[in-house]
């Protein structure tokens, strides 16, 4: 999913698109969501668009989960 959000906001001037795709994450995604997201980045982010690796930064990390080993 966050590949198609990448792509929708690809249309926008490139300073904007990062910024874009991070926004929409962070309003609509629930938190185990974006730690999904977080493990496939820190995986090799096979499949991952370039965009969505380039707002990674921008992206809130969630909390770890309560049932997530330490």
């Amino acid at each position: 999913m966050a590949n198609q959000i990448a792509t929708f906001f690809k249309s926008q001037p490139e300073s904007e698109a990062a910024q874009g795709v991070a926004t929409h994450i962070n309003k609509f995604w629930e938190p185990r969501m974006r730690r999904q997201l977080f493990e496939m980045l820190e995986g090799e982010a096979h499949g991952l668009s370039p965009l969505v690796i380039q707002a990674a930064p921008l992206i809130n990390r969630p909390e770890p989960s309560a049932s997530a080993p330490n």
